[in-house]
């Protein structure tokens, strides 16, 4: 499980670039590079890192669920997630 303190740095981030996301996008169509190296750095959406939304746990992480390999597996295994089931063959 995650530090707390990491989740809300990447909530935090998260905030930060959608606040800059127009200006940033404004800046960069007109080529402005020195005004949008003065904007603070966690406003670029390259510094967001994927987590997993129950224990944050960073690597790992399953787009399409939202969630890292190890939740999901327990997740899938005590038949939480709709339409997923173990293979066997």
């Amino acid at each position: 499980m995650a530090k707390e303190c990491m989740k809300a740095r990447e909530v935090k981030r998260a905030k930060l670039v959608a606040k800059y996301a127009q200006k940033r996008k404004a800046l960069k169509e007109a080529g402005d590079y020195a005004a949008l190296a003065k904007l603070p750095k966690n406003s670029s959406p390259v510094r967001l890192h994927n987590r997993c939304s129950l224990t944050g746990r960073p690597k790992g992480y399953i787009r399409q669920f939202g969630i890292s390999r190890i939740t999901f597996r327990e997740m899938a295994s005590q038949g939480l997630i709709p339409g997923v089931k173990k293979a066997s063959w």
